[in-house]
């Protein structure tokens, strides 16, 4: 490491989530010491090596003894037991600063929350915001139906995604949190290809070496199933709206992970690869 990256110890929160855990494995790739943030420690299981703390952001007094010593802070938007906006953001990182943290990422929650804003507002840091596509991992949502018959019953097939390997994520969250350079950023955070549905199913039937027929619905019969899943009207709306109408964010490749990390963003095929047991029986 150069100087200017040292070991540092940094705080995750949202540590357990898809992202988060994404985080704490590339800090400690890169030779940073973790501090886990959890509101249940005995349920976090995490690698030897991360320090796991007790914290809730809905109380921000709270994370004073995890901010102890850490020169940068990952945070989420949402918190408490239902993930609603956090509106806490300027008391966290008024306690932050006070504590010497110099750098903090923020992970983009799809829309402004108050958190956000107050990040953004904040000349005492270096902020960064970053705000990933589509997650490759949401591909997982299918394996039930891959393993169970087969096939995947999407609408919309031909839409186009720039989806991102979650690793990605939490490698530029590593460097915006260890190095120069990155404050003020909002960091778009794609794939390196274009994907249609067709494409990511036979990617997956590649990776598990058995075919996927792809069915398309209609959108009525997509509402019917979304339904029956037991989403609720608002997020069945929003998926028509993603997925009939991707914004062009979410379908245009940008190279931001080998800018900030100096290597290739992973593609959707390495992804597959390492949850290929995840779609096959048994």
């Amino acid at each position: 490491m150069t100087q200017t990256q040292q070991a540092q110890k940094i705080l995750v929160t949202g540590a357990t989530g898809t992202v988060g855990r994404q985080v704490v494995a590339e800090l400690l790739a890169r030779g940073h010491a973790v501090r886990a943030l959890t509101r249940d420690p005995a349920k976090a299981d995490f690698p030897a090596g991360v320090e796991v703390v007790q914290g809730d952001l809905t109380e921000p007094d709270s994370l004073v003894p995890a901010l102890e010593g850490v020169t940068g802070v990952h945070l989420i938007t949402f918190g408490g037991a239902y993930f609603a906006p956090l509106e806490t953001g300027p008391r966290i990182l008024e306690l932050a600063r006070a504590a010497g943290v110099r750098r903090v990422t923020v992970l983009h929650g799809g829309e402004g929350t108050p958190l956000e804003d107050a990040v953004r507002a904040d000349d005492g840091v270096d902020w960064t915001v970053l705000m990933p596509v589509e997650f490759m991992g949401n591909a997982l949502e299918w394996a039930d139906e891959i393993v169970s018959s087969g096939e995947v019953r999407e609408p919309f097939v031909s839409r186009l995604s720039a989806m991102v390997h979650e690793g990605d994520i939490g490698a530029v969250a590593a460097v915006a949190l260890t190095e120069e350079g990155h404050g003020g950023q909002e960091y778009v955070i794609t794939g390196p290809e274009l994907l249609t549905v067709a494409d990511k199913v036979t990617t997956i039937a590649e990776a598990r070496g058995q075919e996927i027929a792809l069915v398309e619905l209609t959108e009525e019969q997509a509402i019917a199933q979304w339904r029956a899943a037991g989403h609720p009207e608002n997020v069945i709306g929003f998926l028509l709206e993603a997925y009939g109408n991707t914004p062009e964010v979410g379908r245009t490749v940008v190279g931001t992970v080998e800018k900030v990390t100096g290597r290739p963003a992973r593609t959707f095929g390495q992804w597959a690869a390492e949850h290929a047991a995840a779609f096959k029986a048994g």
